[in-house]
């Protein structure tokens, strides 16, 4: 939400005439409408052309919403009790069209009159030969030409209260209407001359009045062209001056030298070549870590192209330099598989590994907290139990935070303070981030892409079977399981649901027992009701080869790595969004054999399901997968706590189409900065002021990550 210089927008919504207490109470609870600012701010989700009347001689059953201007002549209820009706004739000069309410009858007869004009608005529907319009929108005619209105009208979203109450879309651009009337109502400029000048915006206050109330398609487009580039230009400019200000004036520690350890690993213990893109990255964070500034670089790549490795020797260049690295990851299960690959790959190298995780033992958390009190722990990984007050560093100089969208911002404050002086931080994805959303997300980070597979990875075959195809699946997997291969099958929940029609782990599992029975085939199982215990005894039977088919839940979604997996079969495929299915075919093809991803859906599925499905199988390309998640939908919450960059919800722009104007807005804020990186002169007070509205009351949580 942008700031307009008016006391009167600060005021509370109950002052406007036609809303008061209890109506106020209403559209802040349903719409978050508490001020006059916010009604302004509650923009149109689309327009209705009412620039055209139809004759009742016209009517057609191909219409769909048509515009009439008449007379009731009389009114008439049909039924009785509840299933009663009322109706209406309403004529025009060529004919008679019935009106109908199937509620609110009292309060139709109230409000319209026999023989009074009116301009109905809804949608013709034959009924036994005759025209009907169910629930109509009506209006006075005297009314409509004084109001301030349109030619098209703007439609607003409301709640079935808001409706039940009276306050549907046609109520809420009344209400907008009156603000828009009141005398004191004013909206200062909020962005420069050179600006508006450069980019040929509309001014703030023609924006506001046209995108509710537009005399053309064209005012439809500037006015929004004005308000989605000026809400991005700010995000832009608050994640830059900051990122500007934060590299110049924090010092971070300085990791000069590249020692034994690294070097004694990449001579002899790197299980495999570096990639290019791997390569690359590690000499960005490299150059940071030795710049004597804090890093805060975010790493994405996609599932299987070796960000751990990566990470591994950004932590072996902080132990060469005397520093502790920790990793926090989401779960149990992500951290047990980084402490494993980790400890596996540093052994003969002086730096010891320890686990820390809320199943860790007292004695075993005692030992752990004295080692890294007293510096002889190099490296600590585990979830959230890393953050505890209790857990205290001799010399934390590396933060990693892996699958980062998991963990809500505060808790990741807690990891950074841990350190007196601010540690050198690495976020790490699996999860592509649409470019708009990295910009927006963590514009004010570096950013690294690791964009290549290592070499020997064959991309997974993904294909699409209904419940109907299950026996062919089935002989499929019995196929691969005598060519020695194993198999995941991945369930959406784990009990049956009365309201989600959806397979289950515990039905499935009954399924895939008389399906592959004992003692031929053995099956493990793995989900997040389980104990630590148990569900560690389930995985080491699927990791030494003993169960050939594991079912599980998505528990499994990260820190799974068992090259001989080679099919990844999701049941009730619909119920994931693409970000998720991407992620759990991840889990296969890393060995070197032909993987394969089968997608189990009913045989009914919507349209956006049917899309998403047919985006697994034309593309393995995290970033396409991303972009077409982001395009379906949207952005959402996709911090625990929002960023720095999204400190408040976007009014208008739309992160998955509004690409190019996010890239316009984010070379002017960098114009700007490199020309006045403090916004000292004059010509940029109002950016500062405006900054200062915007964000100064919010906390900076990119401080962390």
């Amino acid at each position: 939400m942008l700031f307009l210089m008016s006391e009167l927008l600060d005021s509370e919504i109950k002052f406007l005439p036609g809303v008061g207490p209890k109506r106020a109470e209403l559209l802040g609870e349903e719409a978050d409408i508490r001020t006059f600012r916010d009604l302004i701010y509650y923009f149109p989700y689309k327009y209705i052309d009412k620039t055209r009347f139809y004759k009742v001689s016209e009517l057609d059953t191909d219409m769909q919403y048509i515009q009439l201007r008449g007379k009731i002549r009389r009114f008439s209820t049909e039924g009785g009790g509840r299933g009663s009706r009322l109706t209406a004739d309403y004529y025009d000069d060529t004919g008679m069209v019935r009106l109908v309410w199937f509620k609110g009858h009292k309060w139709v007869l109230n409000a319209y009159k026999i023989e009074k004009e009116y301009i109905i608005y809804g949608k013709p529907t034959l009924f036994s030969g005759a025209f009907n319009i169910v629930h109509p929108e009506v209006e006075e005619v005297e009314k409509r030409e004084s109001r301030v209105a349109s030619a098209l009208e703007a439609q607003y979203s409301t709640t079935e209260k808001m409706k039940d109450h009276f306050l549907q879309s046609k109520a809420v651009a009344k209400l907008i209407a009156t603000a828009f009337t009141l005398p004191g109502l004013r909206f200062a400029e909020t962005l420069p001359d050179s600006i508006t000048r450069q980019m040929k915006l509309m001014s703030i206050q023609d924006a506001l009045l046209r995108i509710h109330f537009p005399d053309s398609n064209t005012d439809i487009e500037n006015a929004r062209f004005r308000l989605k580039f000026e809400e991005l230009f700010y995000i832009q400019l608050n994640l830059l001056r900051y990122k500007g200000s934060r590299t110049k004036n924090t010092r971070g520690f300085l990791f000069s030298v590249v020692g034994e350890r690294l070097n004694s690993f990449y001579a002899n213990n790197l299980p495999f070549a570096l990639t290019e893109a791997q390569k690359r990255v590690i000499r960005e964070i490299r150059s940071d870590l030795g710049s004597g500034h804090q890093m805060n670089r975010l790493l994405q790549g996609d599932v299987g192209s070796g960000k751990t490795m990566v990470a591994l020797m950004s932590m072996l260049i902080g132990a060469d330099n005397g520093f502790q690295s920790c990793i926090m990851a989401p779960t149990e299960v992500l951290a047990i598989q980084h402490y494993n690959s980790v400890s596996r790959f540093v052994e003969g190298i002086d730096a010891e590994v320890a686990l820390l995780t809320g199943s860790t033992k007292r004695r075993e958390r005692a030992r752990i907290e004295q080692g890294l009190l007293d510096g002889t722990i190099t490296i600590l990984i585990g979830t959230h139990a890393l953050i505890e007050e209790n857990v205290r560093y001799k010399n934390l100089g590396l933060v990693i935070i892996d699958e980062q969208h998991r963990f809500g911002v505060a808790q990741r404050a807690k990891l950074w303070q841990k350190s007196d002086c601010p540690p050198h931080v690495l976020v790490m994805t699996a999860t592509p981030i649409p470019r708009t959303l990295a910009m927006t997300l963590y514009g004010d980070l570096d950013v690294s892409v690791i964009d290549e597979m290592p070499p020997g990875r064959k991309p997974v075959k993904t294909m699409s079977f209904t419940d109907a195809e299950r026996e062919k699946v089935f002989g499929f997997m019995r196929r691969q399981i005598e060519d020695g291969r194993q198999i995941y099958v991945v369930y959406p929940l784990i009990r049956e649901s009365e309201s989600l029609d959806y397979k289950d782990l515990e039905d499935g599992l009954e399924s895939m027992a008389r399906a592959f029975p004992p003692p031929q085939y053995c099956i493990s199982v793995v989900h997040g009701r389980m104990t630590s215990k148990d569900k560690e005894i389930s995985m080491n039977l699927f990791r030494r080869g003993q169960a050939q088919i594991m079912v599980a839940t998505t528990v499994i979604e990260v820190g799974v790595d068992i090259p001989n997996a080679s099919v990844m079969v999701i049941e009730s495929a619909e119920r994931f969004g693409l970000s998720q299915l991407h992620q759990l075919r991840g889990r296969v093809g890393r060995g070197a054999d032909q993987s394969y991803c089968i997608l189990m859906t009913s045989h009914k599925r919507s349209a956006e399901a049917s899309e998403r499905i047919n985006t697994m199988i034309a593309t393995n390309d995290g970033f396409e997968i991303a972009e077409a998640d982001l395009r379906m939908r949207g952005p959402g919450d996709l911090e625990g706590t929002q960023q720095s960059g999204m400190a408040f919800d976007l009014k208008i722009a739309d992160l998955g189409r509004d690409g190019q104007i996010l890239n316009l807005a984010r070379s002017r804020a960098e114009e700007i900065l490199g020309d006045d990186p403090e916004l000292a002169r004059p010509v940029n007070q109002v950016l500062r002021a405006t900054l200062r509205k915007l964000f100064g009351k919010k906390c900076s949580w990119s401080e962390i990550s």
